[in-house]
């Protein structure tokens, strides 16, 4: 249990060293937030007033504003405004998500469309994201606008991929992650790249943070959907077994169709069929996914893309902010957040 602490410090600390080497930045993106959501619809306000107390990490802002600090950006607030356009970004789909998937309660409290109504949480998503393309278009820089919509769409392809293949439990390894690179991977690599756009960096460090961002998003929804079934893991604070219920095919449950025997493959695919799924269907999943050792192997491969996101840092002289997204590649695989 001692390592298992001594770990949850490191990634705590390595989330807090980025939050603490741009606060004054981060509060004033909360600020803009706050104000791009202001409304004199009644509804939309109340909405977003509920949105913005649900809280989050606003970890794809603080990658803006570290990767734009990493450049040496300095001066102005366009990083301010981009963060907060990335962070509404994310937003928007997360309510898209919660109607999709039926979702109930997030960040420990009920959803908007379990609040509301899902018509109207699509509605609100869909205003988050017309904010987004007023702060684009103020901010003024063509790359941004173009690499911004872009992620935007990508994001919403790899929804309808997803959606494609619910339920497909012979799902193949590099579809899942198309589907999760779309889904998580851009707009974290949006979110560091742009840091670097708007601090007018050399080619070679804007590829190379776009990379880091890219790589450090998959091991964040790699590690997110093997916590999923850790049980070991459960003082890390994600709630065991959601995705199971929900019916998402995630990495362990690829892994495990490909390792397990054919009756073993009859039970999986007769569980994934079901309209709901209940807590002894999860405790037999559990029981295959110990016995095959799959939760190793899921941190084997997150571990890959751990290492890239690190390497791609070495474009960059030593500092403080380096070594902040390094520690942050590094302990990503078993985080509480």
């Amino acid at each position: 249990m001692g390592t298992v602490v001594q770990l949850k410090n490191q990634i705590n600390d390595s989330y807090f060293q980025l939050k603490d080497s741009v606060e004054d930045k981060l509060v004033l993106t909360e600020e803009k937030i706050k104000s791009k959501l202001a409304s004199d619809v009644e509804l939309v306000q109340k909405m977003t007033d509920y949105h913005i107390k649900t809280g989050g990490k606003r970890l794809r802002a603080l990658l803006t504003l570290g990767a734009a600090k990493l450049c040496g950006y300095s001066k102005g607030s366009r990083d301010i405004n981009l963060a907060a356009c990335v962070e509404l970004i994310h937003s928007a789909t997360l309510m898209h998500d919660d109607v999709i998937d039926e979702g109930v309660v997030r960040r420990g409290k009920k959803t908007l469309n379990k609040v509301w109504n899902n018509h109207s949480s699509v509605l609100i998503g869909d205003y988050l994201l017309s904010r987004c393309f007023e702060m684009m278009v103020e901010d003024g820089n063509l790359e941004v606008l173009k690499l911004l919509s872009s992620t935007s769409s990508k994001i919403a392809q790899g929804e309808v991929l997803q959606l494609q293949h619910k339920g497909e439990v012979d799902m193949l390894e590099e579809t899942y992650l198309k589907i999760i690179s779309a889904k998580t991977a851009e707009l974290f690599a949006a979110a560091t790249k742009v840091g670097a756009i708007l601090s007018d960096a050399n080619t070679k460090e804007k590829n190379a943070l776009e990379f880091y961002g890219r790589n450090l998003g998959l091991t964040f929804q790699i590690a997110d959907d093997t916590l999923d079934y850790n049980s070991d893991l459960k003082l890390f604070g994600k709630k065991v077994g959601q995705d199971f219920f929900e019916g998402k095919i995630t990495l362990p449950i690829i892994l495990l169709f490909h390792r397990i025997n054919l009756d073993e493959k009859k039970l999986l695919i007769e569980l994934f069929k079901k309209d709901m799924r209940d807590k002894n269907d999860l405790k037999e999943i559990a029981s295959l996914i110990k016995k095959y050792d799959i939760i190793k192997e899921c941190y084997q491969k997150a571990q890959h893309y751990i290492n890239l996101a690190s390497n791609s840092l070495t474009v960059f002289k030593d500092c403080k902010e380096k070594e902040i997204f390094k520690n942050i590649a590094s302990f990503s695989l078993a985080r509480n957040f």
